[in-house]
């Protein structure tokens, strides 16, 4: 059974791997920024999930910490980025000077 389950582990890895090439290169290629947005996002999300099989190898809670702050960071930029996009600024400002 532990063979079974450091198989398919292992494997969760290689797929993680290729998928994160497939997005760089989507966000490195893409056709539009909406696309290389979407990109750095799933990115994040990629990066979590491996954080994430990584705790579960190496037997710590300590790498869920540093998921935790992955998944915040990658939702903070994308959001940043989407209103850049939108509007040309992150921060609006009301006051008027």
């Amino acid at each position: 059974m532990e063979i079974a389950i450091m198989f398919i582990i292992k494997s969760a890895l290689v797929i993680y791997g290729i998928s994160i090439v497939i997005v760089l290169f989507r966000t490195i290629i893409g056709p539009t920024t909406a696309d290389r947005v979407i990109a750095f996002d799933a990115m994040g999300a990629i990066l979590v999930s491996t954080v994430g099989i990584l705790s579960i190898v190496y037997d710590t809670f300590s790498y869920l910490e540093a998921s935790l702050i992955i998944a915040i960071l990658a939702f903070l930029s994308t959001v940043g980025i989407s209103r850049f996009i939108e509007g040309g600024r992150v921060f609006e400002s009301k006051r008027d000077r």
